[in-house]
């Protein structure tokens, strides 16, 4: 069982770096791939395989390449492009509705259902406000972020950015595209938005 697991996740590993999709997996990889996992509720066996963003990233050799930055940029430029504005144009949610976005982990797994509220898991990679000692260093602390940046129209349509698909401004970023796999709704970003630039948040006290 080990040596199954083992060399199943060398065929994931394997799969990232060379970036090819699952019809063009070698028939013994993909058989090795098919036998370790298995579609369950709504977590499907095709997520295992990457997207060219991940199997660019993935490939540090290529992705260090002329070639490599020059496609990097292309799909930087085609991320920022899909991203949409707010449908009403009002980017503010409620920071309190966006506190409970931020910490909550919930969603996406086999027993979760299509109907469960996502969560945006903001405090496993960032410190977010001073009260929640418990909070990763993936990413950068967001302590002060609008108190720092203020909330002018350039700020707010970066930050919006940046939350629906942190790799239309950096490709290899490890924040999840939470619009791009429907992580989170239009509404949560705008409370998350609110969370992060609202002068009344604690992220700005």
């Amino acid at each position: 069982m080990i040596k199954k697991m083992t060399l199943a996740l060398g065929a994931i590993a394997l799969v990232s770096a060379v970036g090819v999709q699952a019809q063009q997996l070698d028939p013994a990889l993909k058989a090795i791939l098919d036998s370790s996992f298995e579609s369950k509720g709504i977590a499907k066996k095709e997520r295992i395989y990457p997207d060219e963003v991940q199997a660019l990233c993935s490939d540090k050799a290529l992705l260090n390449s002329p070639e490599g930055q020059k496609r990097a940029i292309e799909l930087q430029e085609i991320a920022l492009k899909a991203i949409k504005p707010p449908s009403d144009g009002v980017y503010l949610g409620d920071w309190e509705a966006g506190e409970i976005v931020a910490q909550s982990g919930r969603g996406l797994t086999w027993r979760d259902n299509l109907d469960r509220v996502n969560g945006g898991s903001c405090y496993n990679c960032h410190q977010v406000q001073k009260a929640e000692m418990s909070h990763g260093t993936i990413g950068p602390s967001l302590l002060g972020y609008g108190k720092l940046r203020g909330n002018s129209p350039e700020i707010l349509e970066y930050t919006w950015n940046r939350i629906n698909n942190s790799k239309a401004y950096n490709l290899c970023s490890n924040m999840p595209r939470f619009t791009h796999f429907n992580i989170l709704t239009e509404q949560q970003i705008k409370d998350v938005m609110a969370l992060l630039l609202d002068p009344n948040s604690p992220v700005n006290q």
